[in-house]
């Protein structure tokens, strides 16, 4: 277990955004790591994916590091922000704009705001 305590801690340090998921960005493996995974990338954000499914150790650790039960887990600078359903409210509402924002996480505001539009 402290394996893969070490290997989230490494991640969650040397990566400003990182996402545990299933699947990789590129070909998310569910559902709703698929929703977190597309919304980053629809708004350009820099990020590192970590995919769980490679690992049953990370999987379940990943769990146990943030007292979280399910998976995608969103880090933004080494803060457990959420999982999908977190995500997808933080976005509609503008707060995940705002928290890049005071983390000086590079985004696409247009694309942000046309998140919202569609789903407004």
């Amino acid at each position: 277990m402290s394996d893969a305590a070490s290997q989230i801690k490494e991640q969650i340090t040397k990566n400003d955004v990182v996402l545990f998921m299933k699947g990789t960005k590129e070909m998310p493996q569910c559902g709703f790591s698929s929703r977190v995974a597309g919304v980053l990338n629809y708004m350009g954000v820099d990020f590192s994916d970590v995919n769980v499914l490679s690992n049953e150790g990370l999987r379940q650790g990943i769990k146990d590091f943030s007292d979280w039960p399910t998976i995608p887990q969103l880090y933004v600078k080494g803060e457990f922000v959420g999982g999908c359903d977190i995500i997808t409210e933080m976005t509609l509402s503008g707060e995940l704009d705002t928290l890049f924002a005071e983390n000086g996480v590079a985004f696409d505001k247009d694309a942000a705001d046309k998140i919202r539009e569609a789903n407004g």
